[in-house]
């Protein structure tokens, strides 16, 4: 087996001089960053990966955006206000915005694109914009959503891809493949992809901001193996990596051609488990809750971070990380309990319970996947893991093709963002289809409160519903950590973990 990996790793390494040997000279003005996957469709309608919301930073303005701590600043609204009685917002758009394809950006093109999101069949925002009752054109730079209901998510929501506008020529045109080549209105404009090498775009010379890029192309390059992504960056090949391992760190500590830039985070691991949705959930995990509640039991969340995480990422049972306004102390990690895991299978009458447990074709999660494997191992659960590229594992999922999987969530600056998506009955990151009315009534509940207090205590009653249910099991929070060639400045770490090229240069 040691030999077939070294076998593996040699030839991906040789891979990569290849490519250094073989690739077109790149301009000074150019930058080359590496990402761990390859994104799935750059449609913000339909598109649900970490690496597509990256790609959307440079490519796709939003209406609203976040400042590094995660507060709400402007973008393509420059401001907006709620009315008396909570039930309409009203955006004041940017003057001046053109499209990609030189289109104006106005109020029309806003409306066009929310009903899009809201309507379209295979638009993963309609739960996002479920309490929006309409769109209407105040004029040509107001543009105001009516609610049928208060929906305090509704600016975050605004600040992701449901706020990111189109150009309505595009999607006239095309509006099923769009993501074949969007045409939005951020400061660069889509070139060209080839499916798991690189997406490259360039700059818009007719960008509302164009005095903030400083950069006349990126070309993203997808590299899943953290070892040769790091390896690309020393040698030159890159200029910006996401998502540097915590243990490289110290090994670029005195290497002066590179430098590691660490950010806050509130980005997450979590377990996703197929508990209603096909065949596939027809085991032991999938149709009874002790069975997922003993395998949550079975694992060492700060033994996982201190081995592949060098103990960075913070262990945790819940989607806000320790310290945030809506951590609920009151259901905060207990730890492993091998012998609680072993009684609870008992008490289900299932022996040695078996599952395929997927991961993403990374060595760092293949490793997690072979802790949490022999974990469960110990606690009487027999885990199979099986590795696949990031994109097929999510089109698995999402399909129900599936057991249980690992996803990453970037994070959402509203708790409904971090929550929502996964548990509600119509989440649609809720792969595995699970459904509890009682939790879907309290997670109403919150979007309509703005008193953070009030909103505190439904999502304490909520966290102790999906604790017992256990439909996914968080694991640990992040820490964003980048690595750059030292020549690369201007570089600000977002809490969101996406990357902004807005002030970054080369020198």
């Amino acid at each position: 087996m040691t030999s077939l990996v070294g076998r593996h790793m040699a030839g991906m390494i040789s891979a990569v001089f290849a490519s250094m040997v073989l690739a077109a000279p790149v301009s000074a003005a150019d930058l080359r960053i590496g990402l761990r996957a390859d994104p799935d469709a750059l449609d913000p309608a339909t598109g649900g990966s970490v690496a597509g919301r990256v790609i959307f930073a440079a490519l796709c303005d939003k209406l609203v955006d976040t400042t590094p701590d995660g507060k709400f600043q402007p973008q393509l609204a420059t401001s907006w206000a709620w009315s008396a009685d909570n039930l309409t917002l009203t955006l004041k758009l940017r003057d001046g915005v053109t499209f990609h394809d030189g289109q104006k950006m106005d109020a029309a093109a806003v409306k066009t694109n929310l009903e899009r999101y809201r309507s379209d069949p295979n638009s993963r925002r309609k739960a996002e914009l479920k309490p929006v009752s309409s769109i209407e054109v105040v004029d040509p730079l107001t543009v105001a959503i009516k609610l049928s209901q208060a929906y305090a998510p509704l600016v975050s929501v605004l600040a992701d891809r449901a706020g990111m506008i189109m150009s309505p020529a595009a999607l006239a045109a095309n509006s099923a493949n769009v993501g074949a080549k969007p045409v939005c209105a951020g400061p660069f404009q889509f070139v060209e992809r080839v499916s798991q090498d690189h997406i490259t775009l360039k700059r818009l010379d007719q960008y509302w901001n164009k005095q903030a890029i400083n950069v006349d192309n990126v070309i993203y390059r997808m590299i899943p193996d953290d070892t040769v992504r790091l390896l690309s960056l020393r040698s030159g090949d890159l200029d910006l990596i996401e998502r540097l391992s915590p243990s490289d760190v110290a090994t670029i500590k005195d290497d002066k051609g590179v430098k590691a830039i660490q950010g806050p985070s509130i980005a997450f691991d979590v377990i996703s488990i197929n508990v209603a949705h096909g065949d596939q959930a027809n085991n032991p995990l999938g149709r009874n809750a002790k069975v997922r509640q003993a395998f949550e039991l079975s694992l060492d969340r700060a033994a996982i971070s201190q081995v592949v995480y060098e103990g960075l990422f913070p262990p945790s049972n819940q989607t806000e990380p320790q310290g945030a306004p809506f951590y609920d102390p009151t259901h905060a990690l207990k730890g492993r309990d091998v012998a609680k895991a072993k009684a609870l299978l008992a008490e289900a009458g299932v022996t040695n319970p078996s599952f395929t447990f997927s991961v993403a074709n990374s060595p760092t999660l293949g490793q997690v996947g072979q802790m949490i494997q022999a974990m469960a191992g110990e606690a009487g659960f027999d885990v199979k893991v099986l590795t696949l590229e990031s994109s097929t594992l999510a089109a698995n999922s999402n399909d129900g093709k599936y057991q249980a999987s690992m996803a990453i969530w970037s994070g959402r600056p509203d708790p409904d963002g971090n929550i929502s998506p996964w548990v509600a009955c119509d989440g649609f990151l809720n792969w595995g289809k699970y459904c509890n009315p009682e939790l879907d009534k309290l997670l109403s509940q919150a979007r309509q409160i703005t008193d953070d207090k009030e909103r505190m205590k439904l999502y304490s009653q909520s966290l102790g519903l999906i604790l017992n249910d256990m439909p996914f099991i968080p694991l640990y929070h992040y820490k964003s950590i980048w690595a750059a060639r030292s020549n690369v400045e201007g570089f600000v770490p977002y809490s969101d973990g996406l990357i902004r090229l807005q002030g970054v240069k080369k020198s």
